[in-house]
């Protein structure tokens, strides 16, 4: 039909630069709608398609995460950071839906929560542990049954299921494994190999490890380091390492052709999980962003080092990589410490702080950086890092390869 014909279903005239998403329960019963500010949370409004009923709004602020996974009977399935930086996953009664009236299925734990599924009676918690995946099975009152085990050090995702059905599809990938389904049965505990694509690579020649270095301020980051098995010690291997450090994005093992050239070249590979991440929960992130962004900096500056000193490489075999908010890390540590590298990949970084906010949806990622407008501290605080204003003169900075999109003018 013409989109004359279009009926709004939705809309906040108050605020129309608010993003909106949409999707219904598996019943179709009732329509729920994600308003979002920046990246940091979100709104939740829920209408009953059956009944004549306007949209409630079952949040104020966005200064939590709100994901409907579906509804049993009147009771709607959310996994939530609100009073819990790690996530939990609650219940919510539709006829009773005051927070005062919602029920812990599975409490926050130590591991953070990323994700969750619901077959049969059974729930799936797919946990990240020190930045890797970890699966237990719940039945639908949150209590605990067992782990559901994984063929190695990866990550989960895309986990697909039904109440109605016991089986559930999951992605598994790691550095060396490319996406590969799972099909897991709820009642039967069998966990078998669904679909694995056809690759031209040995993965059981190399080997990922999980190493915990100390960061300036003293805290433990976890750094994954991918290379072929008998690698030598000796600090001339060529490395490359990667890391993104903000907006609460956790990255865990994953799977890029590009870098199955290099490590099959003798390369070593390191991703750092540094704070601004997700990694920990939502303090990981809050203590990477506005005037503690330079702890995303130094963390990044303490892998480098410690894959210098433990002789992995040395800074004239050590390239670093980062996009968009990674690509910001870059130009600030190559900047502040441009003898410890040989070759530098920004990728469409944000390199003006001052005012990256003044440009489309630039002004979105205050949440995270803060604006040069906010306060004299705050100008000065990202004035002290912002790439394009820390370039010397006469300094000898590494090999630098800046990438961007031509159409985009945030970066």
């Amino acid at each position: 039909t013409s989109i004359e014909d279009d009926k709004v279903v939705f809309e906040n005239k108050d605020y129309p630069l608010r993003l909106f998403n949409a999707e219904v329960s598996s019943d179709e019963k009732y329509l729920f709608v994600y308003e979002k500010e920046s990246s940091s949370g979100n709104n939740l409004y829920v209408k009953n398609l059956q009944k004549k009923d306007a949209f409630v709004k079952l949040t104020t602020g966005f200064n939590y995460k709100y994901n409907v996974l579906d509804q049993m009977g009147d009771n709607l399935i959310v996994l939530t950071n609100f009073n819990a930086p790690k996530y939990k996953l609650v219940r919510i009664n539709v006829n009773s839906l005051d927070v005062g009236n919602w029920v812990d299925v599975i409490p926050e734990k130590k591991d953070v929560l990323k994700d969750c599924a619901l077959a049969d009676d059974k729930i799936i918690a797919v946990y990240m542990q020190d930045a890797k995946s970890k699966l237990e099975l719940y039945n639908n009152k949150g209590d605990y049954l067992q782990d559901i085990e994984l063929p190695t050090i990866g990550s989960v995702s895309s986990i697909k299921s039904s109440t109605k059905n016991k089986e559930v599809f999951y992605t598994f990938k790691s550095f060396t494994v490319p996406p590969t389904v799972y099909k897991y049965d709820v009642v039967s505990n069998a966990n078998e190999l669904y679909f694995k694509p056809e690759l031209d690579f040995n993965a059981a020649d190399y080997e990922t490890n999980q190493v915990f270095y100390k960061a300036k301020d003293g805290i433990k980051i976890p750094m994954f380091i991918v290379h072929k098995k008998g690698l030598k010690l000796n600090g001339k291997n060529p490395t490359l390492l990667y890391a993104y450090g903000g907006f609460n994005q956790s990255y865990t093992p994953y799977f890029k052709e590009d870098k199955l050239i290099w490590l099959e070249n003798g390369g070593v590979f390191a991703l750092a999980n540094i704070r601004g991440g997700g990694e920990y929960g939502e303090n990981w992130h809050k203590a990477g962003i506005r005037l503690n962004k330079q702890n995303v900096f130094d963390d990044f500056i303490a892998a480098s080092e410690y894959l210098i000193s433990e002789e992995y490489t040395n800074p004239e075999k050590l390239a670093i990589q980062g996009g968009s908010n990674g690509g910001l890390l870059v130009g600030a540590v190559v900047n502040q410490r441009p003898e410890l590298y040989k070759v530098a990949f920004p990728e469409v970084g944000v390199m003006d702080m001052l005012r990256y906010h003044k440009f489309t949806i630039g002004w979105a990622w205050a949440s995270d950086y803060g604006r040069s407008d906010d306060s004299e501290e705050m100008f000065n605080y990202l004035y002290g890092y912002s790439p394009l204003h820390n370039i010397k003169k006469g300094v000898e900075y590494p090999a630098t390869l800046a990438i961007t999109a031509d159409h985009d003018d945030r970066v």
